[in-house]
Formats: C-alpha cells, structure tokens, sequence
C-alpha cells in the first residue's frame, strides 16, 4: 500500500513538474512582452498549417456536363455575362454569423419510500398457563423490528442564451469534386491590449452563395465557428497553470 501511494505522489508530482516546466517556456515570453500588444497572427496560407488536412466528404457519381448550344446564359448564373461569386480556390466570400441560441429547461424529481418491519412471538404457550409476570418473562416477545425511510430529492435547470452576429471573409481552400467548396476564414482585432479572434470553417454549396456573393452561417455544412481572444482580460479570465494541472489530475 504505501509503494503504491508513493508510485501515485511520484506520478503527481512528475506531471506538476512537466506542466510547470512547460509553462514556463510560455511563462518567459509572456514576460518578454510585458508592456507590449500581443502581436497579430501573420497571413498566411491555411493549406501550409501544421495541421491541416484536405476533407473528404462521401461523393455521389461524376455526372457528365450538358451544354446548351446556341445559348449565350449558363446554368446557375446569375450574371448575364459573368458570375461573380466564389467557385474556385482563392477566391474570397463572406460569410454572415448570425447565431442566436436560447434554450431553457428544468427538470425536478422527488421520491421518498417508508418500510417497517415486525416481526416476533408473544405467546407461544399461553399466559393464561404460566401467568402474565412469568409469561413476560419467560417469553422473548419480539425477535425483529426494524424501521427504515429513504427519500430524494433532484432538481436542475438550464438557462442558456447566446447572441453572435458578424461578418467575416473566407477564403475557399478546395473544391470538392461534388463541385462543393471549403471554406476558411479568420479575422483579429486589437483594442488596445487585448485581441478578438473569429475563425469560421466549414462546406458551402456553390447555390447557397447569394448574388452579392455572401452566405449565411447556417447554410455551412461540418461549420466550425470559434470566437475568442487572447491579451490581458483573458489571461486574467484563465486560472493559473498550477490550478488547471490540479483540476485534472486531483480526483477529489
């Protein structure tokens, strides 16, 4: 018993170590820029990203192309000469956020049970025969009695709402052979010390892009929408690194 709990303070205090350690590589920059803005992230292409990774979507047969003859409009335009919405890769759209969630639910559950049990002999021969003072005491009355309650009670509830509405530019990084689009967009604003990141990702179709070349967030398939920030308020936001390795690894 005692090699197993110093197997487990060895193991707490290994993983406290390596979270301190690893923490303070971040720990020396955030102090190397003390005084300064957080700097903003440089523009680069998604496909080089260290993560990335082209989708694949299942995709129905190749149908072959049919072309009108004699007809000077295309199939799907909405330009008479040019249409002027994103359908290639590198070409930019916007996309309209517009998240408005609301939901509110409570539930509440009560129980409660009540058992008694007794059980015994009181007169197996007869205190008429030995009498009522020596019937009590020769006989030994009640053998069990037990008693038992349980009760519970539960209540919860949920109240959520959440508002976001913006608009940010994608940029489409491939197309599907589907003739669908994949699409990824980022913007950071800095005021003063701190930055609001919007990062928005996902598969639009090429007929729910709007003739002012825009499309709702709604009608983005697998959307990724993250909307955060980083500087001063979140740090001070965020619980220090020795808490979160104690949120995690304390099973109390």
């Amino acid at each position: 018993m005692a090699m197993l709990n110093a197997s487990r303070i060895l193991a707490l205090s290994s993983a406290f170590a390596f979270a301190t350690l690893t923490g303070g590589c971040s720990s020396l920059e955030r102090l190397r820029l003390i005084g300064e803005p957080p700097a903003l992230a440089s523009i680069d292409n998604p496909q080089t990203h260290a993560g990335y990774k082209p989708v694949q979507m299942p995709m129905p047969a190749p149908q072959p192309a049919v072309y009108n003859p004699n007809s000077l409009w295309r199939s799907g335009s909405r330009a008479f000469f040019k249409d002027q919405r994103a359908h290639q890769i590198g070409d930019i759209l916007t996309v309209t956020v517009n998240i408005t969630d609301k939901a509110a639910i409570e539930n509440e559950t009560q129980r409660s049970r009540t058992n008694k049990e007794d059980s015994g002999v009181t007169d197996y021969i007869g205190s008429k025969t030995l009498g009522a003072s020596a019937a009590k005491a020769i006989l030994p009355g009640r053998i069990l009695t037990a008693d038992s309650n349980a009760s519970s009670e539960g209540k919860g509830s949920v109240n959520r709402q959440e508002a976001l509405q913006t608009n940010v530019a994608a940029v489409v990084t491939q197309v599907l052979p589907n003739g669908n689009l994949v699409v990824e967009g980022k913007q950071e604003v800095r005021v003063n010390f701190e930055i609001r990141e919007l990062i928005v990702a996902g598969i639009v179709r090429p007929e729910d892009i709007q003739s002012d070349n825009t499309i709702d967030s709604s009608k983005i398939a697998e959307a990724r929408i993250a909307y955060g920030g980083r500087g001063q308020l979140t740090d001070v936001q965020q619980p220090r690194y020795g808490q979160q390795v104690l949120d995690v690894l304390l099973p109390f």
